[in-house]
């Protein structure tokens, strides 16, 4: 019987405990699973792009003179402009893919992977990991983190944090 009581209650502990974490969903930014917005080949080329998110939220890709930033819509069509080249003015690329990090159903943060040339050489690039809180009513970057072991751990670590800190200055 003690057992039997024991058990129940480590269920219902641990039950409550797996209710409140956050888990990933994944999304594709590859331009055959976006809606083309806008495009242009003139001078060295834009675009905008729309990207199916997760629980109504999508991302649009943008692409202008070789640097590309995504902005995140709401559910209402609210925009966030995240403004990846504002922190690192290089040749840039946003990776194919957005982690969604949420909690139940509701978005609470993304990470994105954005990749840097280098300017002495734009052959070598530089592969970030961009985290951005989610809400209805803001979004913005909250970290930005640097490239070695344990990289996407960190990134998903500082995600399930987001909410509950400031905006990155550029």
């Amino acid at each position: 019987m003690k057992i039997s009581i024991f058990a129940s209650i480590c269920v219902f502990v641990f039950s409550g405990l797996a209710v409140g974490q956050n888990r990933s969903v994944y999304t594709s930014t590859k331009t055959g699973a976006c809606r083309t917005i806008k495009q242009s080949s003139e001078g060295a080329g834009h675009y905008i792009g729309e990207c199916p998110g997760t629980a109504g939220y999508k991302v649009q890709v943008l692409e202008d003179d070789l640097r590309q930033s995504i902005n995140i819509i709401t559910p209402s069509k609210k925009k966030f402009e995240l403004d990846f080249w504002g922190f690192y003015s290089g040749f840039s690329t946003v990776g194919e893919k957005i982690e969604w990090r949420v909690q139940g159903s509701v978005p609470v943060a993304l990470i994105s992977r954005f990749n840097v040339a280098d300017a002495e050489d734009s052959t070598k690039n530089t592969s970030y990991l961009i985290v951005s809180k989610i809400s209805r009513t803001m979004s913005c970057v909250t970290d930005i983190v640097e490239p070695g072991a344990g990289q996407n751990e960190t990134a998903r670590a500082l995600a399930d944090a987001a909410l509950r800190k400031p905006c990155k200055s550029m």
